[in-house]
């Protein structure tokens, strides 16, 4: 299976959400790819295994197994980056380390809008 949909799988499994829409859900997964046909495996993979419920247009996230900031399921590194959301220059990259690999760089505040700590 393609690392892009274990990434976006592990992504909706961690989002600190009781629910968004279908292009909120997009919006995250398209951190990880903007490939469509990418983007629809990893909704429906996610469907499958139960990582999220989708009702319409709604995404329910269903496991509660939130990104911990200070845990250690976030790590910084200092360099020059790019973030993965918004494209901004950043010097300071946040990444997200999942069983799947580390996603990012974020900057401080896409970070935390990426994982649904901070909505839009």
């Amino acid at each position: 299976m393609d690392d892009r949909v274990e990434l976006g799988v592990e992504l909706l499994a961690h989002l600190e959400h009781a629910e968004l829409s279908l292009a909120e859900a997009v919006d995250r997964i398209e951190t990880v790819t903007s490939d469509p046909a990418v983007t629809r495996e990893i909704l429906e993979t996610a469907e499958k295994r139960g990582v999220i419920d989708r009702e319409g247009d709604t995404v329910v996230p269903t496991t509660g197994d939130y990104v911990g900031f200070e845990g250690g399921d976030v790590v910084s590194k200092e360099g020059e980056f790019t973030c993965q959301r918004c494209g901004a220059g950043i010097t300071t990259g946040y990444f997200i380390e999942f069983d799947a690999g580390d996603h990012g760089p974020f900057g401080s505040s896409c970070i935390r809008k990426v994982t649904g700590r901070d909505e839009d």
